[in-house]
């Protein structure tokens, strides 16, 4: 249970005003369809930290805890650290996949704009982390539609009204106290 609240948790609050948050505002102003842009988001969330999560898990079973441990500390801390810079927004999905409908343009475009991104790392060192691979994948796609969801349904005009500098401070802030909690306390054995 607390890889999944520890998951839900962090992914939820580093992702606002994350640049895949961007997306589905941009998502969801263009093609005003938040059924299919909800389930694209759902489905590639998934695909990406099912894969993430899945690296994770195979580091953590084959580098030495106490390697893992400086690892997963200092990736934290520097999550913690990435989480105060703003993203930039996504530049618009491209004509051509337009052309399949928002579902597909939403499916391939999280998908891609998820690749490399702070909750991306975060799922990798949440796999390493904790040994359930399936509550930290559930965890990190509930924190990512935790806030998506709301993006998705009520546009641009709540994104206005976000305090994001506060928002990314908390999450600096739990990165940075989870990173330093592993570094400590160190990595129970799996």
């Amino acid at each position: 249970m607390d890889a999944l609240l520890a998951s839900i948790g962090l992914v939820a609050v580093a992702e606002i005003g994350d640049k895949t948050q961007l997306l589905s505002l941009m998502l969801a102003a263009r093609y005003r369809q938040p059924w299919p842009i909800a389930a694209g988001v759902l489905l590639a969330t998934l695909a990406n930290h099912g894969l993430a999560g899945a690296l994770g898990h195979f580091v953590a079973t084959h580098v030495p805890l106490e390697y893992l441990r400086w690892g997963i500390g200092l990736s934290f801390l520097g999550l913690g650290i990435w989480a105060l810079f703003p993203d930039d927004a996504p530049d618009e999905p491209s004509p051509a996949l337009s052309r399949w409908g928002c579902f597909i343009v939403s499916l391939v475009g999280f998908f891609m704009a998820e690749m490399g991104d702070r909750t991306q790392f975060a799922t990798v060192a949440l796999g390493a982390r904790f040994d359930s691979l399936t509550m930290v994948v559930a965890g990190t796609t509930i924190g990512m539609m935790l806030a998506n969801g709301p993006a998705i349904w009520l546009g641009s005009r709540m994104g206005n009204r976000l305090p994001l500098k506060l928002i990314r401070a908390i999450a600096g802030l739990m990165f940075s106290g989870m990173g330093l909690w592993v570094i400590i306390e160190g990595i129970p054995a799996f």
